[in-house]
Protein backbone atom coordinates (compact mmCIF):
# COMPACT_ATOMS: atom_id res chain seq x y z
CA UNK A 1 0.00 0.00 0.00
CA UNK A 2 1.51 3.41 -1.19
CA UNK A 3 0.15 6.55 0.50
CA UNK A 4 1.21 10.24 -0.53
CA UNK A 5 4.06 11.48 1.37
CA UNK A 6 2.26 14.64 3.80
CA UNK A 7 2.95 18.17 3.67
CA UNK A 8 4.96 17.96 0.52
CA UNK A 9 2.67 16.09 -2.95
CA UNK A 10 0.13 18.64 -2.50
CA UNK A 11 -0.77 20.18 -6.51
CA UNK A 12 2.71 18.10 -7.66
CA UNK A 13 3.29 14.64 -9.32
CA UNK A 14 4.18 12.03 -7.67
CA UNK A 15 7.90 12.08 -6.96
CA UNK A 16 9.79 9.33 -7.74
CA UNK A 17 11.49 7.14 -5.13
CA UNK A 18 14.23 6.07 -7.22
CA UNK A 19 15.15 9.70 -7.09
CA UNK A 20 14.07 10.29 -3.70
CA UNK A 21 16.77 7.70 -2.60
CA UNK A 22 19.51 9.11 -4.85
CA UNK A 23 19.17 12.22 -2.41
CA UNK A 24 20.59 9.92 0.54
CA UNK A 25 23.17 8.19 -1.58
CA UNK A 26 26.62 8.90 -3.17
CA UNK A 27 25.68 9.20 -7.22
CA UNK A 28 28.30 8.04 -8.27
CA UNK A 29 29.79 5.42 -6.45
CA UNK A 30 32.85 5.53 -8.60
CA UNK A 31 33.73 9.18 -7.27
CA UNK A 32 31.55 9.71 -3.64
CA UNK A 33 31.54 12.62 -1.89
CA UNK A 34 34.37 12.39 0.37
CA UNK A 35 32.94 12.25 3.32
CA UNK A 36 31.53 9.00 2.25
CA UNK A 37 34.10 7.38 0.68
CA UNK A 38 34.07 3.08 0.27
CA UNK A 39 36.43 2.17 0.12
CA UNK A 40 36.23 -0.51 3.22
CA UNK A 41 40.40 -0.82 3.52
CA UNK A 42 40.79 2.81 3.83
CA UNK A 43 41.42 3.46 8.07
CA UNK A 44 40.63 7.02 7.48
CA UNK A 45 37.12 6.09 6.11
CA UNK A 46 36.91 4.33 9.32
CA UNK A 47 38.42 6.87 11.89
CA UNK A 48 36.82 9.73 9.94
CA UNK A 49 34.99 11.78 12.43
CA UNK A 50 31.53 13.13 11.04
CA UNK A 51 28.69 13.97 12.08
CA UNK A 52 26.15 16.10 13.65
CA UNK A 53 22.95 16.21 15.30
CA UNK A 54 20.15 13.60 13.93
CA UNK A 55 16.19 13.58 15.86
CA UNK A 56 12.97 12.26 15.65
CA UNK A 57 10.61 13.59 16.23
CA UNK A 58 11.94 16.58 14.09
CA UNK A 59 10.30 19.42 15.40
CA UNK A 60 8.56 18.50 19.33
CA UNK A 61 12.08 18.30 21.02
CA UNK A 62 12.50 21.73 22.71
CA UNK A 63 14.56 23.08 25.53
CA UNK A 64 11.79 21.35 28.22
CA UNK A 65 11.39 18.44 26.65
CA UNK A 66 12.56 15.29 28.22
CA UNK A 67 13.86 12.68 25.62
CA UNK A 68 16.89 9.95 25.06
CA UNK A 69 20.49 11.48 23.45
CA UNK A 70 23.05 8.88 22.48
CA UNK A 71 26.28 10.19 21.46
CA UNK A 72 28.53 7.78 19.53
CA UNK A 73 32.41 7.62 20.51
CA UNK A 74 35.10 5.78 19.29
CA UNK A 75 35.89 2.99 21.45
CA UNK A 76 39.19 3.38 23.91
CA UNK A 77 41.13 0.30 24.90
CA UNK A 78 41.56 -0.75 28.50
CA UNK A 79 45.18 0.27 27.99
CA UNK A 80 44.37 3.24 26.48
CA UNK A 81 42.82 4.30 29.75
CA UNK A 82 44.42 3.31 32.59
CA UNK A 83 48.50 2.39 31.02
CA UNK A 84 47.64 -1.17 31.62
CA UNK A 85 45.45 -3.97 30.87
CA UNK A 86 43.48 -3.89 34.11
CA UNK A 87 40.90 -0.90 34.72
CA UNK A 88 41.50 -1.04 38.68
CA UNK A 89 37.77 0.70 39.11
CA UNK A 90 35.61 2.67 37.22
CA UNK A 91 36.84 4.38 33.56
CA UNK A 92 34.06 4.78 31.97
CA UNK A 93 31.43 6.92 33.01
CA UNK A 94 29.29 9.08 30.20
CA UNK A 95 28.99 11.82 29.02
CA UNK A 96 27.49 14.27 26.62
CA UNK A 97 27.71 17.00 23.68
CA UNK A 98 26.32 20.15 24.09
CA UNK A 99 22.98 20.52 22.39
CA UNK A 100 22.14 24.26 22.71
CA UNK A 101 18.95 24.70 21.11
CA UNK A 102 16.28 21.91 20.65
CA UNK A 103 13.84 23.98 18.04
CA UNK A 104 13.94 23.16 14.86
CA UNK A 105 15.00 26.99 14.03
CA UNK A 106 17.95 26.81 16.45
CA UNK A 107 19.00 23.25 15.94
CA UNK A 108 21.05 22.21 13.12
CA UNK A 109 20.05 18.60 12.09
CA UNK A 110 21.76 16.66 9.16
CA UNK A 111 20.95 14.68 6.68
CA UNK A 112 23.98 11.99 6.35
CA UNK A 113 24.79 9.12 8.33
CA UNK A 114 27.02 9.60 11.76
CA UNK A 115 29.88 8.61 12.79
CA UNK A 116 32.24 9.33 15.63
CA UNK A 117 31.31 12.52 16.99
CA UNK A 118 27.60 12.48 15.85
CA UNK A 119 24.70 12.77 18.60
CA UNK A 120 21.08 11.20 17.83
CA UNK A 121 17.78 12.33 20.14
CA UNK A 122 15.14 10.15 20.46
CA UNK A 123 12.42 10.57 22.39
CA UNK A 124 12.18 8.65 26.04
CA UNK A 125 10.54 5.77 25.03
CA UNK A 126 7.70 3.28 27.39
CA UNK A 127 8.87 1.20 29.80
CA UNK A 128 12.49 2.24 30.92
CA UNK A 129 13.82 1.00 33.18
CA UNK A 130 17.50 -0.25 35.30
CA UNK A 131 18.83 -3.06 37.01
CA UNK A 132 21.55 -3.59 38.95
CA UNK A 133 22.68 -6.57 40.45
CA UNK A 134 25.74 -8.40 41.77
CA UNK A 135 26.29 -11.77 41.49
CA UNK A 136 26.29 -14.32 44.90
CA UNK A 137 27.16 -17.87 45.40
CA UNK A 138 26.68 -21.23 47.97
CA UNK A 139 29.74 -21.55 49.45
CA UNK A 140 30.13 -24.84 51.45
CA UNK A 141 33.04 -25.98 54.53
CA UNK A 142 32.83 -28.95 56.42
CA UNK A 143 34.43 -28.57 59.77
CA UNK A 144 37.11 -31.42 58.85
CA UNK A 145 37.94 -29.27 55.65
CA UNK A 146 38.40 -26.44 57.88
CA UNK A 147 40.46 -28.00 60.54
CA UNK A 148 42.98 -29.47 57.53
CA UNK A 149 42.85 -25.90 56.00
CA UNK A 150 43.92 -23.88 59.33
CA UNK A 151 46.64 -26.90 60.03
CA UNK A 152 48.37 -26.09 56.90
CA UNK A 153 47.94 -22.68 57.24
CA UNK A 154 48.90 -22.19 60.55
CA UNK A 155 52.86 -22.41 59.53
CA UNK A 156 53.75 -20.22 56.44
CA UNK A 157 55.53 -21.53 53.24
CA UNK A 158 58.83 -19.38 52.87
CA UNK A 159 60.99 -19.05 49.80
CA UNK A 160 64.81 -18.24 50.16
CA UNK A 161 65.26 -15.17 48.19
CA UNK A 162 66.62 -15.00 44.80
CA UNK A 163 66.52 -19.15 44.54
CA UNK A 164 65.41 -20.40 41.49
CA UNK A 165 64.17 -23.50 42.93
CA UNK A 166 61.07 -21.85 45.06
CA UNK A 167 58.17 -23.62 43.58
CA UNK A 168 59.87 -26.93 44.01
CA UNK A 169 60.65 -25.35 47.31
CA UNK A 170 57.37 -24.82 48.07
CA UNK A 171 55.99 -28.01 46.33
CA UNK A 172 58.63 -29.94 49.58
CA UNK A 173 57.19 -27.83 52.19
CA UNK A 174 53.70 -28.68 51.24
CA UNK A 175 54.17 -32.11 50.56
CA UNK A 176 55.95 -32.60 54.18
CA UNK A 177 52.84 -30.90 55.18
CA UNK A 178 50.10 -32.91 53.68
CA UNK A 179 52.33 -35.86 55.59
CA UNK A 180 52.16 -34.52 58.93
CA UNK A 181 48.20 -34.02 58.30
CA UNK A 182 47.74 -37.37 57.55
CA UNK A 183 49.90 -38.79 61.00
CA UNK A 184 47.79 -36.53 62.81
CA UNK A 185 43.86 -36.32 61.51
CA UNK A 186 44.63 -40.40 60.70
CA UNK A 187 44.97 -41.38 64.49
CA UNK A 188 41.85 -39.42 65.07
CA UNK A 189 38.57 -42.26 65.25
CA UNK A 190 36.22 -40.10 63.40
CA UNK A 191 38.14 -38.94 60.66
CA UNK A 192 39.90 -42.72 60.01
CA UNK A 193 35.62 -43.67 59.84
CA UNK A 194 34.67 -41.46 57.68
CA UNK A 195 38.04 -42.14 55.38
CA UNK A 196 36.90 -45.78 55.84
CA UNK A 197 33.25 -45.39 54.78
CA UNK A 198 34.50 -43.13 51.49
CA UNK A 199 36.58 -46.12 50.23
CA UNK A 200 34.06 -48.36 51.51
CA UNK A 201 31.19 -46.39 49.24
CA UNK A 202 33.45 -46.01 46.41
CA UNK A 203 34.34 -49.73 45.69
CA UNK A 204 30.62 -50.66 46.14
CA UNK A 205 30.00 -48.76 43.33
CA UNK A 206 32.66 -50.37 40.79
CA UNK A 207 30.79 -53.18 40.13
CA UNK A 208 28.04 -52.23 38.83
CA UNK A 209 28.81 -48.46 38.42
CA UNK A 210 26.28 -46.93 41.21
CA UNK A 211 25.99 -44.21 42.56
CA UNK A 212 26.90 -44.51 46.67
CA UNK A 213 28.32 -41.94 48.46
CA UNK A 214 29.80 -41.40 51.87
CA UNK A 215 27.54 -38.60 53.13
CA UNK A 216 24.34 -41.17 51.57
CA UNK A 217 25.52 -43.82 54.01
CA UNK A 218 25.73 -41.78 57.08
CA UNK A 219 22.48 -40.39 56.73
CA UNK A 220 20.87 -44.03 55.79
CA UNK A 221 22.88 -45.28 58.80
CA UNK A 222 22.91 -42.96 61.20
CA UNK A 223 20.28 -40.02 60.21
CA UNK A 224 22.99 -37.24 60.00
CA UNK A 225 25.11 -35.19 57.60
CA UNK A 226 28.03 -33.37 57.58
CA UNK A 227 27.46 -29.64 58.64
CA UNK A 228 28.05 -27.71 55.38
CA UNK A 229 28.25 -24.37 57.40
CA UNK A 230 26.78 -23.03 54.05
CA UNK A 231 26.85 -19.31 53.78
CA UNK A 232 26.03 -16.83 50.60
CA UNK A 233 29.52 -15.22 49.43
CA UNK A 234 29.76 -12.64 47.28
CA UNK A 235 31.03 -13.65 43.45
CA UNK A 236 31.47 -10.79 41.45
CA UNK A 237 29.77 -8.30 39.44
CA UNK A 238 27.21 -7.88 36.23
CA UNK A 239 27.27 -5.87 33.50
CA UNK A 240 23.46 -4.14 33.07
CA UNK A 241 21.96 -4.48 30.01
CA UNK A 242 19.57 -1.40 28.56
CA UNK A 243 16.43 -2.52 26.20
CA UNK A 244 14.67 0.45 24.68
CA UNK A 245 11.94 0.14 21.52
CA UNK A 246 10.79 3.51 19.89
CA UNK A 247 7.70 4.05 17.52
CA UNK A 248 9.02 5.67 14.19
CA UNK A 249 6.46 7.41 12.22
CA UNK A 250 7.62 10.16 9.85
CA UNK A 251 5.14 12.35 9.42
CA UNK A 252 7.28 15.06 6.28
CA UNK A 253 9.67 14.78 4.69
CA UNK A 254 12.56 15.37 6.95
CA UNK A 255 11.43 13.27 9.66
CA UNK A 256 11.52 10.58 6.74
CA UNK A 257 14.96 11.38 6.46
CA UNK A 258 16.05 11.65 9.69
CA UNK A 259 14.55 8.17 10.53
CA UNK A 260 16.35 7.16 7.37
CA UNK A 261 19.84 7.95 8.33
CA UNK A 262 19.25 7.50 12.40
CA UNK A 263 19.00 3.89 11.37
CA UNK A 264 22.04 3.32 8.85
CA UNK A 265 24.23 5.59 11.56
CA UNK A 266 23.30 2.67 14.25
CA UNK A 267 23.80 0.28 12.09
CA UNK A 268 27.51 1.18 10.67
CA UNK A 269 28.77 2.11 13.85
CA UNK A 270 27.46 -1.13 16.19
CA UNK A 271 29.30 -2.77 12.84
CA UNK A 272 32.69 -4.21 13.75
CA UNK A 273 35.84 -2.54 11.39
CA UNK A 274 38.06 -3.74 9.60
CA UNK A 275 41.69 -2.56 9.47
CA UNK A 276 43.56 -2.13 6.77
CA UNK A 277 45.31 -5.26 6.68
CA UNK A 278 42.12 -6.86 6.96
CA UNK A 279 43.72 -9.31 9.29
CA UNK A 280 42.25 -8.10 12.60
CA UNK A 281 38.41 -6.38 13.38
CA UNK A 282 38.56 -3.53 15.49
CA UNK A 283 35.91 -2.66 18.04
CA UNK A 284 32.63 -1.21 16.65
CA UNK A 285 32.20 2.58 17.94
CA UNK A 286 30.37 2.71 21.33
CA UNK A 287 27.69 4.68 22.66
CA UNK A 288 27.31 7.27 25.45
CA UNK A 289 23.46 7.34 26.72
CA UNK A 290 22.20 10.08 28.56
CA UNK A 291 18.67 11.09 29.59
CA UNK A 292 18.40 14.54 29.15
CA UNK A 293 15.04 17.32 30.02
CA UNK A 294 16.37 20.52 27.92
CA UNK A 295 19.57 20.51 27.91
CA UNK A 296 20.83 19.27 31.19
CA UNK A 297 21.19 15.77 32.79
CA UNK A 298 17.38 14.77 33.62
CA UNK A 299 17.16 15.52 37.62
CA UNK A 300 15.65 12.16 38.05
CA UNK A 301 16.62 8.95 35.63
CA UNK A 302 19.53 7.01 35.92
CA UNK A 303 22.76 7.48 34.46
CA UNK A 304 24.46 5.45 32.02
CA UNK A 305 28.46 4.32 31.56
CA UNK A 306 29.78 3.91 27.90
CA UNK A 307 27.20 0.98 26.29
CA UNK A 308 28.00 -1.22 22.74
CA UNK A 309 24.96 -1.87 20.79
CA UNK A 310 24.79 -5.29 20.67
CA UNK A 311 21.85 -6.15 19.54
CA UNK A 312 18.89 -3.95 16.60
CA UNK A 313 16.22 -4.70 15.06
CA UNK A 314 14.00 -2.79 13.30
CA UNK A 315 10.24 -3.59 11.40
CA UNK A 316 9.23 -1.80 9.02
CA UNK A 317 6.18 -2.79 8.97
CA UNK A 318 4.91 -0.73 12.47
CA UNK A 319 1.38 -1.43 11.95
CA UNK A 320 1.30 -5.09 11.07
CA UNK A 321 0.64 -4.36 7.09
CA UNK A 322 3.02 -2.90 4.70
CA UNK A 323 2.59 0.43 3.98
CA UNK A 324 4.99 3.19 2.19
CA UNK A 325 4.59 6.64 1.04
CA UNK A 326 5.16 7.39 -2.43
CA UNK A 327 9.27 8.24 -1.85
CA UNK A 328 9.13 4.22 -0.32
CA UNK A 329 9.73 5.27 3.79
CA UNK A 330 8.00 3.13 5.59
CA UNK A 331 4.35 4.91 7.33
CA UNK A 332 5.70 3.00 10.41
CA UNK A 333 8.69 1.74 12.05
CA UNK A 334 9.27 -0.46 15.23
CA UNK A 335 13.03 0.13 15.91
CA UNK A 336 14.28 -1.73 19.11
CA UNK A 337 17.53 -1.71 20.95
CA UNK A 338 19.83 -3.54 23.25
CA UNK A 339 22.53 -1.90 25.51
CA UNK A 340 25.42 -3.39 27.37
CA UNK A 341 27.78 -1.29 29.58
CA UNK A 342 31.47 -1.71 28.74
CA UNK A 343 32.09 -1.92 32.37
CA UNK A 344 30.40 -2.93 35.96
CA UNK A 345 28.98 -0.48 38.31
CA UNK A 346 31.43 0.23 41.65
CA UNK A 347 30.99 2.25 44.78
CA UNK A 348 33.35 4.77 44.11
CA UNK A 349 31.17 6.04 40.92
CA UNK A 350 28.51 7.34 42.89
CA UNK A 351 31.08 9.59 44.09
CA UNK A 352 31.25 11.32 40.28
CA UNK A 353 29.81 14.25 39.87
CA UNK A 354 27.45 12.43 37.54
CA UNK A 355 26.16 10.34 39.87
CA UNK A 356 24.61 13.50 41.61
CA UNK A 357 22.09 14.19 39.08
CA UNK A 358 19.01 12.10 39.59
CA UNK A 359 19.27 8.42 41.22
CA UNK A 360 22.85 7.78 40.33
CA UNK A 361 23.45 4.76 38.36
Amino acid sequence: MVFPTPERNQGLPPPNPSAAAAKRLPTNPSNPPQSLQLDPFNKEYKRKEYGSILRYPYEALTDDTDYLQIDIREYNTVKGLSGKLTSDGPLRQGSFNSVSGLTTAELKTTKKRLNAKGTILLPIPSNIQDENSVSYTEGNLDEITSSIYSTLASEPVTTTGGNTNAFNDIATQLKNKVQNIGRIFLGKPEFGRLIATDLLAQAANIPLGGSLTRDQVIARSSGQVLNQNVELLFNGVNIRTFKFSFKLTPRNEDEGDQVFFIIESLKQNMSAQINAEGLFLETPNVFELTYKQGGDRHPFLNSFKQCALTDMSVNYTGEGTYAVYSDATPVSMVLDLTFKELEPIYDLDYDDPIASTGVGY
